[in-house]
């Protein structure tokens, strides 16, 4: 059986369940903008990077420095709606120490800003066990592109084929497959049928084991 290289792990929807509060946050950032920020809005920018989601709102012609403004401005509502009331989603921290106790190496890899995942992470008490952290910003190409598993992948010194990644967004699992991943899918952001191209789709990371990780990587050959 092939061992584990690494497990990469997306943050928001896998590690804290912090989708309502990224959702006030663009509608109150929108508001402000007179514009109405819908759910079905927010479910169709769902794990992709906010200048995305800025563009798809307002337009291709919306200037970077508007773009980094309103980013900015968001994440910081975000912040402030949220604290440092963060819980973890049941399972996530689990998983994480019988990964570290294995020896197994880990990172994130997320959309959102690097000031959002020190809160998080640091909430969490997880700084330990993530050997490295890459962010929207250190990619010029987001989700569902593959580029921040494979540059995951590459600070960690781990052979792609040999990586686990933990997603819960539809282009997030694109992201991991493209990149010549296995991944685990968890419903905590949209419905099994949304995420049919994951190789585990679980309801929680309570159904999780490192063996279960291993096993999918036997499965790939």
């Amino acid at each position: 059986m092939p061992e584990i290289a690494a497990v990469i792990w997306d943050m928001d929807g896998v590690l804290a369940d912090t989708a309502p509060h990224h959702f006030r946050a663009w509608r109150e950032t929108f508001a402000k903008m007179s514009i109405d920020f819908t759910e079905a809005d927010f479910r169709r920018g769902f794990g992709i990077r906010n200048d995305a989601i800025i563009k798809n709102t307002l337009g291709e012609q919306t200037s970077p420095d508007e773009i980094e403004a309103i980013a900015k401005a968001k994440e910081a509502t975000f912040r402030g709606i949220i604290g440092h009331d963060i819980k973890p989603l049941p399972g996530a921290l689990e998983l994480i120490r019988a990964l570290y106790e294995k020896g197994i190496r880990m990172a994130i890899a997320s959309s959102t800003v690097i000031e959002n995942i020190r809160l998080i992470v640091g909430s969490l008490g997880i700084e330990k066990y993530m050997k490295a952290v890459l962010t929207g910003h250190d990619v010029t190409e987001g989700k569902p592109h593959p580029q921040v598993f494979l540059k995951a992948a590459e600070r960690l010194g781990a052979d792609p084929k040999k990586c686990v990644v933990i997603e819960d967004a539809v282009a997030g699992v694109k992201a991991a497959k493209s990149a010549g991943m296995r991944c685990v899918a968890i419903t905590s952001s949209h419905p099994r049928e949304k995420l049919k191209e994951a190789d585990l789709i679980v309801d929680t990371l309570e159904e999780v084991t490192v063996k279960d990780l291993e096993k999918l990587l036997k499965s790939s050959g």
